[in-house]
């Protein structure tokens, strides 16, 4: 397949074919919920498409590591498609970059411990990017268990007002969900993966911004579903305070003067008024030096998505600075 140029135009010659596990690697990222990492893996290894599974283990001290080494010994059933790097510490989403490094398929789905993939999406998604080279990224619908609801981001998903390429696979997306998204390897690789600066906490909006600026496409698929049941082990308070660092950082490296002051003071005003909120500004004020050096205004065409998104996520109720 011909690959794009560094504006994502590019045309296939012939799409790719093969398996679906030729194709798509999982990255699972996981800290600390041994248990939970189990399940993941096992319920991933037992896809129809026999995924080669990259598990990044963020240095977690409760046996996640271990436990998987015995559960999937040398011989035993998926063991064989069951790579398992343990990190010296916690990078957060940064994992992913070495998971992403590892894989030698053209495609990455990225997956959390407390997320799963529906037998058939990864198989669907290599499908799709295959026949489409311009799409760097393809977010799924994604359904909370126990009960298997849709999240409510899946209406904004299905009606972004973000206007893409003509053609494209399903609606374009200003920004996307990790944990829920299968990329093309080669744009990830291009624009640096995950900040290591952001660490956690919407590190995804600024990665896609510089695919936008590359001129990638980033697209909504029906056809795609994930599952979450969302952890009790997590840290909500360091969670948040990241996510309105991260927006802040975000918002001043890309965006321009007008859309950032609307944006700062949109959050501002809308963040609970509690320590948590005023440590997430401190850290991103302790920040302003970087900010400055390596600020870069997005293109007008990159610039336009985030710009039609203004009003919706001000309308949402699934973009909010609490603690779930």
């Amino acid at each position: 397949m011909a690959e794009p140029s560094p504006g994502g135009t590019g045309v296939a010659d012939v799409p790719l074919a093969g398996p679906a596990h030729e194709r798509v690697t999982v990255v699972l990222i996981t800290w600390q919920r041994r248990e939970e990492a189990l399940l993941a893996v096992r319920r991933l290894l037992s896809l129809p498409e026999r995924p080669r599974v990259v598990v990044l283990d963020n240095g977690s001290t409760d046996g996640t590591a271990e436990a998987l080494r015995a559960r999937h010994p040398e011989g035993s059933p998926g063991a064989d498609r069951l790579d398992l790097i343990v990190l010296p510490e916690n990078q957060g989403a940064v994992a992913r970059n070495t998971g992403v490094a590892t894989a030698a398929t053209p495609y990455v789905a990225f997956c959390d411990d407390d997320t799963w993939w529906d037998p058939g999406s990864l198989e669907r998604a290599a499908d799709v990017l295959d026949a489409d080279p311009r799409v760097a990224v393809l977010t799924a619908r994604i359904l909370v268990e126990p009960g298997a609801v849709e999240d409510g981001i899946v209406t904004e998903l299905r009606e972004s007002p973000v206007q893409g390429a003509p053609g494209l696979p399903g609606p374009a997306l200003g920004s996307f969900l990790a944990g829920a998204s299968v990329v093309r390897r080669d744009a990830f690789l291009q624009v640096g993966g995950f900040s290591r600066r952001l660490w956690l906490g919407g590190e995804e909006e600024l990665m896609a911004a510089d695919l936008a600026a590359a001129g990638w496409e980033l697209c909504y698929l029906e056809d795609l579903t994930i599952h979450h049941q969302a952890s009790v082990l997590r840290e909500s308070d360091l969670r948040r305070r990241h996510g309105i660092r991260n927006t802040l950082w975000f918002t001043w490296l890309r965006r321009p003067v007008p859309a950032a002051l609307r944006r700062t003071r949109f959050l501002l005003r809308t963040v609970p008024r509690d320590r948590t909120s005023a440590l997430g500004v401190t850290d991103a004020l302790r920040g302003l030096p970087w900010l400055v050096r390596e600020r870069k205004v997005l293109p007008p065409h990159a610039e336009a998505r985030f710009l039609a998104l203004e009003a919706s996520q001000e309308a949402s109720s699934s973009r909010v600075y609490d603690d779930r």
